[in-house]
């Protein structure tokens, strides 16, 4: 066993035991149940000398229901265990890959609400021309519920309740590039994921900053900075690739150009930072055999390659032509060029460009492909690559949560849980 999976469940068990110091044994174990089985796990009782898992592989369903339907999530405790050793055992589900994978749709869901807000405020807007990094207009950030703590508006944090802050990137008018848009989106998740109150509870305003990342690693953000904690590094997806879907979900990430600085036309559309709102089951599949990223950054090589050999007029040209796929532009694709056009489609239909789902400022939730299309507009003379960025949603971010829940469960009467079922009532 690791170290830190040592620490990590030597902790849980000092919240199990230590809010709780008047409380029985099964108390302890109660709250460690309770919060596993609102995760999914569904547990029973059988003869058996030691706990029987089958975690299944949970990652690469659509939704819990489908995973519990499939049997997965499932534990048969022995019978003949005292509270004890419950208490000692159940903690060490914590650390299970599939109690993270049932975490994550949890996450997931918390993800969508987050962008669909982000998204549907018409106020939350990037433009090229704004005073500062950040520009909360009119009345400046403090009216926002922010405070600046960095010159030029490179790093702001909330200034007093952090569910205030983060609501005024819901519904009040604010400008920002599309870094800031992808932290506004993984704060807003925590946010969605733990409630108003927690959310206020648990995190401090400075482990809420957001600005240049420069400025994140100088905090104590929890994206960035000192309190990030474990970071996972998977750039081209290689590992969470063979998780399956769920793992994608919430992670942030970029797609950036890949010949240098100079083949830019737009500087300001020189990457598009997102987070992972969706993947298909499809697109699950697809980037599991290819193996991550990688192989779709030769795909972009291709996509660009061809598109070089279609010149035309048109601001938006590829982006009607690819994504719209719109009847009168296609038509007007000189006959020598169809070829091309039909090669193009071919493979922008792969699963992985229409079945991950990105969210990124201020374009919203949308197929990764569509990104990849508007880019031969944008910045025409260079391919675009695309990266995971390091993130800690399944480390340090989980731990936490799981934490909060289980001071929540130490504070409160603990409700009844359901006991666990003998095989023989099962029957």
């Amino acid at each position: 066993m690791a170290a830190g999976s040592r620490r990590w469940r030597r902790c849980v068990l000092a919240v199990l035991l230590g809010l709780i110091p008047a409380a029985s044994a099964w108390s302890a174990a109660s709250c460690a149940q309770g919060v596993l089985e609102a995760l999914g796990w569904q547990f029973s009782e059988a003869d058996v000398a030691a706990p029987v898992v089958h975690a299944g592989p949970v990652c690469e369903r659509a939704d819990l229901r489908q995973a519990q339907a499939a049997g997965d999530l499932r534990v048969r405790l022995p019978r003949q265990w005292s509270a004890q050793q419950r208490q000692a055992w159940l903690p060490t589900l914590f650390d299970d890959p599939g109690t993270v994978c049932a975490y994550a749709f949890k996450l997931g869901a918390a993800t969508r609400r987050a962008t669909t807000a982000l998204q549907n405020n018409d106020g939350f807007r990037f433009s090229a021309l704004q005073l500062g990094w950040i520009g909360f207009g009119a009345g400046g950030a403090q009216a926002k519920g922010w405070e600046r703590f960095r010159s030029f508006g490179r790093g702001y944090q909330p200034a007093e309740a952090n569910s205030a802050a983060l609501q005024t990137f819901y519904e009040g008018r604010v400008r920002a590039e599309c870094g800031v848009g992808r932290q506004v989106a993984q704060l807003a998740t925590q946010r969605e994921l733990y409630g108003d109150a927690a959310f206020d509870r648990e995190f401090s305003p400075d482990e809420l900053s957001i600005g240049t990342f420069l400025t994140l690693h100088e905090t104590d953000s929890i994206l960035l900075g000192r309190h990030a904690g474990e970071f996972l590094a998977d750039g081209k997806a290689k590992q969470t690739a063979l998780r399956g879907r769920q793992a994608f979900v919430g992670t942030p990430g970029f797609i950036e150009h890949v010949f240098e600085r100079k083949y830019l036309d737009d500087i300001n559309n020189q990457a598009e930072n997102f987070v992972v709102v969706d993947v298909s089951d499809a697109a699950a599949r697809a980037l599991r055999e290819h193996e991550g990223f990688a192989y779709y950054d030769q795909i972009n090589r291709r996509i660009w390659a061809l598109a070089q050999r279609m010149p035309g007029p048109g601001p938006r040209r590829f982006e009607r032509l690819l994504i719209e796929r719109d009847p009168i532009w296609r038509r007007e694709v000189p006959a020598e060029q169809q070829p091309l056009l039909k090669e193009l489609d071919a493979l922008l239909d792969d699963p992985f460009y229409q079945g991950f789902l990105i969210y990124v400022h201020p374009r919203g939730i949308r197929p990764i492909g569509y990104h990849i299309a508007r880019l031969l507009d944008r910045n025409p003379r260079t391919p675009f690559a695309i990266e995971l960025g390091l993130h800690n949603l399944h480390t340090t971010l989980y731990r936490r949560w799981i934490q909060a829940q289980l001071r929540q469960c130490a504070a409160a009467p603990v409700p009844p849980v359901t006991q666990p079922h003998s095989q023989a009532e099962q029957r």
